[in-house]
Order: structure tokens, then C-alpha cells, then sequence
């Protein structure tokens, strides 16, 4: 088991190994940021009878797609399980599958794998179960086919003719403490108040909204002991200060350049794309730039805004997890590591509250408790590089560049655009009430080639960077 080259994420591999070990199969772990040849290498040596590859960020997507062929080209003909939180089945039966001649099979959750690699395994029913897959998929790619077919997008041109045109008059005011603020140390006693605990039992596969999954008849006993052994470590690593919460955030003029590029600080250029897939009567097809007002209808002197920012959980996670690795204790290590990931995601919400309340100052009225924040019940969104709304990854060195965020808390880039630290989380601030989240899904070949023109990126660049979202042949 890897996750893929240029991924640093671990924790769903990490449990996945652990229940696969409990179940009596040896588990050869790699590691994070495995290149293809490497494990390759290893499932020779090692004898493997199942490989299995996990990545978190879209472009590990495609790097399961290039480890496919290079199994294929190489003759290691082993079935090949493909999870983490990115993956779909959809994706395995079309882009993946369809490269290798041995079985391919996305792997929902830790609960299927052992049931997975059990059928795969199985001396009298391997065969059917292969061939049960293999149908499936075929009629997966039909369906993805049917979806994908030319009737149910706009051009690029009909797209933007549709963008929303957002009210003038309600754009925030300009921030009251301009510019980039950086934060080193923060309380983390403080932000765990923040904490969203409702993915942390996801990561886990327990589905159900915290605090009520604990009265669920079938998993709220477990999810009840989960949660006590939790707090319990959270209870050290505060008081311990066993980790480091760093944040930088900024808010800077920002005006828009054309359909869909905005100017930020005068000089740097962001680029976003547009949904072209058709919509009901009276919906627009969105893009993050529509959330910025024209400098033509501002009075003058006046300017939009968007903001930033990068917030990590940095020093001592790792140190911390290899120390109960070395005690044999593999879930306490997996714990550390997603109540890393929990605290990220508190940091960036209590930063994007200071930035509403304080820096930029536009809530004049407060949400009266977290689990209104954890609701979003407040005006404005921070959508991240690499998500729904914004799926290009290549956006994080401009966000990263405009925050100085190597330098001012210690926060990098690998080569497919994963945050080191693991435990990271980056993105853009938008006021405007009417912003909205939303996802960019079809990507046709006009904007496909307009938005590679727009970044000066070589066309076949860009394709590699977008192919999870990109529409076949159009």
C-alpha cells in the first residue's frame, strides 16, 4: 500500500492497514509520496497479491492512472484497490480500469477492504468477482458516457453570457487592517472549541452528525469510545503543547480582468473557471471571479476586495505519531494525526471569523454560537484551490506568493500542489453576501484552451492539471 507520488496524505491508508492487519494479511506500508516504479519495485519484491494506492488531492488521480500502465507495461498483472477521499468509482471505471487487463476496484471505506481483497483473493470465486466488477464498470462508463454527452453543457461563451451579476451596492466595506497578518502559536486550547467532529468520525467510517451519531443504535457505542479516546489525547497534546498552530491571512483590492481572471493588489492575476453545464431557467453558471464586483459599477475611489489565506498544524504531529509507532500503538498514531487535521480545519475557522469580525470587519452581527460557524451561517465563503468551485491546483503558488506562506509559517508546496504539512488548509475569502459555494464539474475543450491561454500554460499542461474534471472529446 502507497500513497501516490506527490501526496502526503495518510490517514484513511494508515486505517486501512490497520483493519487489513487485524484480518490476519500482512500489509507492507510505503508510505506517502510514492512513485510509481517504487511501488512497483516493492510489489515484486515483496510478492504482493493486492496493491493498493490512496491520494487525497485530484492530482493523485491521474498518477493512479499512470501507475496502472506502468503495472500493465511491466507485467505485474495484481488486482489494484484504489481509495482516498478524491476517488469514486466513476473515476476508477473510466479512467483507471480501462488502462490495465487485471482487476481495478475503487474501495469505498476501511470497512469494504477486507471484504474486497477476501473476494479477490478466493481461491473458488476470484474469477466471478472480477468478472461481476469488470460488468459493472462497463456499465459505469455508460452512464458517466450518457452524462457527458454534448446536449447537457453550454460553450464557453454561453456559459459567461449566464454569469451571475452580483449587486453592487452590498460589496463588503474596505478592510480595517489591510494587508497580510501572520499568527504563530496559537491557543490551541482555544481552537479545539472550533473543532468540526463530525468529519473526524467520517474519517473513521462512521456516517452520522456529531453529537447525535452517539445515539445511533448500530455505531454509537463505538463512536462514543472513539470520541472518549480522542479527547483524552487532545487533552495532552494542549496541555503538552505538543503541537504548533500557525496562520496568515490578508485582504486586498481586487478588481475584475475580463470574464473570469481577477487583479489582486494592483499586479498579481487569479484565474477561475466557469460551470458550463446547463442549468434550470433563471440559474447562472458560476464562477469565483462573478463574486467580485466591476470597478465600472463602484463610484470611484472605490474598490472590491478578496482575501487569503494558509493555516497548518505543523511541528509535532509527526514526531508525536512516530512515537506511538514505535510503542506498537497504530491507532493512537492515527488518532494524532486526525486530530491534526481536525485542529487545521478549527484554525481556519476561527481565523476566518477574526478575519469577518476584526481584519476585514464586515459582520456587524456575529454568529451566536460554533455550531452556527460550522454551519456557515454567516455572510461570505472560503473556497480552496483545488476543490469544487476552484478545481485547478496550479492556483496555490499565486495564493502562496501573495502570503509570502513559506516563509511566514513554514508551509510548502510537493510537486502535485499537496500541502506540507499534512495537516494544512488554504484558500480565498469572498464577502460579497450573494457568494455562494458551488462546483465546477464538465469542463469542455474551449474553456479547457481559453483558461490555458489565460495562465500562459502549455494546453496538455493544463489538460494533466484538470483531467479529473474535463469532459471526453468535447
Amino acid at each position: 500500500m502507497a500513497t501516490v507520488k506527490g501526496d502526503v496524505h495518510d490517514i484513511g491508508k494508515n486505517i486501512v492497514g490497520v483493519v487489513l492487519g487485524c484480518n490476519n494479511y500482512k500489509v507492507v506500508d510505503l508510505g506517502v509520496m510514492v512513485p510509481a516504479e517504487r511501488i512497483i519495485d516493492a510489489a515484486i519484491e515483496e510478492g504482493a497479491d493486492v496493491i493498493g494506492l490512496s491520494g487525497l488531492i485530484t492530482p493523485s488521480l491521474d498518477e493512479m492512472v499512470h501507475v496502472a500502465r506502468e503495472l500493465e507495461r511491466r507485467g505485474v498483472r495484481k488486482p489494484l484497490l484504489i481509495g482516498g477521499a478524491t476517488t469514486s468509482r466513476t473515476h476508477t471505471a473510466v479512467k483507471i480500469a480501462p488502462v490495465a487487463s487485471f482487476p481495478v476496484i475503487h474501495v469505498l471505506d476501511a470497512s469494504k477492504a477486507v471484504p474486497v481483497v477476501g473476494s479477490l483473493l478466493s481461491s473458488e470465486g476470484r474469477v466471478a468477482y472480477a468478472d461481476a466488477v469488470r460488468s459493472e464498470y462497463e456499465r459505469v462508463r455508460s452512464e458517466y458516457a450518457r452524462r457527458s454527452d454534448a446536449r447537457n453543457f453550454l460553450s464557453l461563451d454561453q456559459a459567461r453570457d449566464n454569469a451571475l451579476s452580483v449587486d453592487p451596492a452590498q460589496i463588503a466595506p474596505a478592510p480595517r487592517k489591510p494587508g497580510v497578518h501572520a499568527f504563530d502559536h496559537i491557543d490551541l486550547a482555544m481552537l479545539r472549541n472550533y473543532i468540526d467532529w463530525t468529519p473526524f468520525f467520517l474519517s473513521w467510517e462512521l456516517k452520522g452528525r456529531y453529537p447525535a451519531i452517539f445515539d445511533d443504535p448500530v455505531m454509537g457505542s463505538q463512536a462514543k469510545t472513539l470520541f472518549d479516546d480522542a479527547t483524552r489525547l487532545l487533552d495532552e497534546i494542549v496541555s503538552s503543547g505538543a503541537f504548533r498552530a500557525r496562520a496568515v491571512c490578508g485582504v486586498f483590492p481586487a478588481r475584475r480582468d475580463g470574464e473570469d481572471d481577477i487583479i489582486v493588489d494592483g499586479s498579481t492575476t487569479l484565474h477561475f473557471l466557469r460551470q458550463q453545464g446547463k442549468k434550470a431557467q433563471g440559474l447562472p453558471n458560476l464562477s469565483l471571479a462573478d463574486f467580485i464586483v466591476d470597478s465600472s459599477g463602484l463610484p470611484d475611489g472605490t474598490s472590491d476586495h478578496i482575501g487569503a489565506f494558509a493555516v497548518c498544524i505543523g511541528d509535532g504531529v509527526d514526531e508525536l505519531a512516530a512515537r506511538y509507532v514505535r510503542d506498537n500503538d497504530d491507532y493512537s498514531a492515527i488518532l494524532v494525526k486526525a486530530l491534526a487535521d481536525r485542529l487545521a480545519e478549527a484554525c481556519a475557522e476561527w481565523l476566518h471569523e477574526r478575519v469577518r469580525q476584526d481584519i476585514w470587519g464586515y459582520e456587524t452581527q456575529a454568529p451566536s454560537a460554533v455550531s452556527m460557524l460550522l454551519d456557515e451561517q454567516y455572510q461570505g465563503i472560503r473556497p480552496a484551490p483545488g476543490y469544487p468551485a476552484c478545481p485547478d491546483h496550479t492556483e496555490k503558488p499565486t495564493l502562496f506568493r501573495l502570503l509570502d506562506a513559506p516563509s511566514s509559517i513554514g508551509i510548502s508546496l510537493t510537486e502535485s500542489m499537496a500541502m506540507v504539512p499534512a495537516s494544512s488548509v488554504s484558500g480565498w475569502y469572498f464577502a460579497h453576501p450573494q457568494a455562494t459555494y458551488f462546483a465546477v464539474n464538465g469542463i469542455l475543450a474551449d474553456q479547457l484552451h481559453d483558461y490555458a491561454a489565460r495562465k500562459a500554460m502549455d494546453v496538455a499542461d493544463m489538460q494533466r492539471w484538470l483531467a479529473p474534471n474535463l469532459v471526453e472529446g468535447r
